[in-house]
């Protein structure tokens, strides 16, 4: 009986990457390229370790994932540190490689109070990053209908938010944005909600965009109290404009929500697309150029504070 299942299942995998390969060839042929090469270091490591209790806090770890402080709350967004992202096939992973190594490593971050997920796309949504901070102490708000992707009871509390919708998370109001993206994580599951998110604690407002093409639903969160931070999305453009904001694009829609500082995410750390590796942030710095002071952070393991 066991050989048999294993020779079924071996059977099975074989079948579904030829399937794979025939459905989207180009990807094989990234993913051969990508085996033997090393994932790079990044510029710098941040140390929240020193980070007071009071202020706002941030370090980017790579492509979407910042671990933020809010006077003393520590928040995670996107949380992605597997070297690879994709679907999970048993011990293999049939996706993409890091180009850069996330700035701290999972054991490296303090505990986070909360878990910011913006949509179930798989560079957004890691499941084995999630289930390593699983803990009855953290809590988690995702896009609506995506909860199942979670081990919920051993979270503390998971709150799905749609458009409009806000949930309360200690002394944290967060509220969730429109964004221009899609949400689906197979082809079949297109019920699956996409956010960006609105962050209000204390005297500090932060935008975290997710992942969004041009909009200008951003002006909705524009009020006579500033955001501090904005955190935008820059890369994966080219050629999937339809899905993903120009670094232009997203100069504009910070400014749209009344930023006064930048972090540019979402590039140098996978190969999503086709524009090269530090096209984004010298297109976003550009953008910036007559406010470069504006742009708190342009690589990896970078921190910014706001007193």
């Amino acid at each position: 009986m066991l050989r048999r299942a294993l020779i079924g299942g071996a059977a099975g995998a074989t079948a579904l990457g030829v399937f794979a390969y025939r459905a989207a060839p180009a990807f094989w042929q990234q993913y051969r390229r990508e085996v033997g090469r090393p994932i790079r270091q990044p510029a710098a490591h941040p140390t929240p370790e020193r980070w007071p209790d009071r202020g706002l806090h941030v370090a980017w770890l790579g492509h979407s994932t910042l671990l933020l402080k809010i006077d003393g709350m520590t928040i995670l967004t996107d949380p992605v540190f597997s070297d690879r992202v994709g679907l999970i096939l048993g011990p293999l992973t049939l996706g993409l490689k890091r180009l850069t190594a996330p700035a701290l490593s999972q054991k490296q971050i303090p505990r986070p109070d909360l878990i910011l997920v913006s949509h179930a796309h798989m560079d957004h949504l890691d499941i084995p990053s999630l289930r390593a901070l699983e803990s009855r102490r953290v809590n988690v708000v995702t896009a609506s209908k995506t909860s199942d992707l979670l081990r919920v009871n051993r979270f503390r509390n998971v709150q799905e938010l749609g458009w409009g919708q806000t949930a309360r998370v200690g002394p944290a109001k967060v509220r969730a944005v429109e964004v221009n993206h899609w949400g689906a994580r197979m082809r079949n599951d297109t019920y699956r909600g996409y956010n960006g998110y609105l962050i209000e604690a204390g005297r500090y407002r932060v935008l975290f965009a997710g992942d969004t093409a041009n909009t200008s639903a951003f002006q909705s969160v524009r009020t006579s109290k500033p955001v501090d931070l904005a955190i935008m999305p820059i890369g994966a453009y080219n050629p999937w404009i339809y899905y993903h904001c120009t670094p232009e694009q997203a100069w504009r829609m910070g400014n749209d929500a009344g930023a006064e500082f930048f972090v540019p995410v979402h590039h140098q750390t996978f190969q999503l697309s086709r524009e090269p590796l530090t096209e984004p942030i010298e297109r976003f710095q550009k953008a910036a150029a007559s406010h470069p002071d504006r742009v708190a952070l342009s690589h990896i393991g970078q921190e910014f504070h706001v007193s």
